[in-house]
């Protein structure tokens, strides 16, 4: 396996910061947290091996109290959640995507958009 030293080194910066403030973040209980081996969490913070399936990031990221979609971009991987949104109406979802990217949207435009369309459900 090729690893992810970016992916590694950040996940062991989060979680040793965490660690000085609450001991069950050590590797080997944050591992069994998270529902992973302690080796091949050592091995994933060293950069040895690719970061795990996205279900696992998800629940890092919910413990280490970080957003799991930036975690999952850093592992080259998204949520399997917005496969099945995209899937659930593929044409319009991903026109929006696309539209959104094209337009050259920047992040504060999305952040926006996003805030407008929740005021209004």
């Amino acid at each position: 396996m090729a690893g992810n030293p970016e992916f590694g080194q950040r996940i062991r910066d989060l979680r040793e910061a965490k660690k000085v403030v609450d001991p069950t973040f050590s590797l080997r209980q944050f591992a069994q947290r998270v529902g992973i081996s302690a080796t091949f969490l050592s091995k994933i913070e060293t950069g040895e091996f690719d970061p795990p399936r996205a279900e696992h990031i998800i629940t890092m990221a919910t413990l280490l109290e970080v957003d799991a979609d930036e975690l999952l971009a850093l592992a080259d991987k998204t949520d399997p959640e917005l496969g099945d949104i995209i899937k659930s109406e593929p044409k319009a979802m991903a026109d929006l995507l696309r539209t959104a990217r094209d337009r050259g949207l920047t992040v504060e435009d999305l952040e926006r958009t996003i805030r407008y369309m929740k005021k209004q459900s």
